[in-house]
């Protein structure tokens, strides 16, 4: 379905980052078990890359902190737009477990526009090529409109 949909759509292959905002790294291993043979997201085109000059989708998984907002933003604004963002796992979503704490902020769309929420703790690499592929499906929008 999605190399179809790349190929169909004016949009690149696209690039996506990864970004940690303070999880309990369960989200992490998922989205990194996304890249592994057994679920080969790469094989529909999709590069990790580690420059947000470069990427085209921003994957956020944890609760965002008054430490990493900033970070976050920063990542968020060096981006070329068009951009999506994904927010992965109960944390990146809503501020999960965590989100009365005094230093959580919430979750992503605390700080961030968010176009994608890819639920649950942890998501299952499944729901997260299911999120990229709804996230690609907004950058294909943005592109073309």
């Amino acid at each position: 379905m999605l190399k179809s949909f790349i190929k169909k759509s004016r949009v690149k292959s696209p690039w996506i980052m990864h970004f940690d905002c303070g999880s309990c790294n369960g989200c992490d291993i998922e989205t990194l078990a996304c890249l592994t043979p057994v679920y080969d997201i790469e094989r529909f085109g999709i590069v990790n890359v580690g420059n947000p000059k470069h990427a085209d989708i921003l994957l956020v998984t944890g609760t965002v902190n008054h430490r990493n907002k900033k970070v976050l933003k920063n990542l968020y604004d060096q981006m070329p737009e068009p951009k999506a963002v994904i927010a992965i796992g109960a944390c990146g979503t809503s501020g999960g477990v965590f989100r009365e704490a005094y230093n959580v902020v919430g979750g992503v769309d605390k700080v961030i526009p968010v176009d994608v929420y890819v639920p649950g703790c942890p998501a299952k690499p499944e729901a997260i090529i299911d999120g990229v592929v709804l996230g690609l499906q907004k950058f294909a929008e943005k592109v073309e409109g």
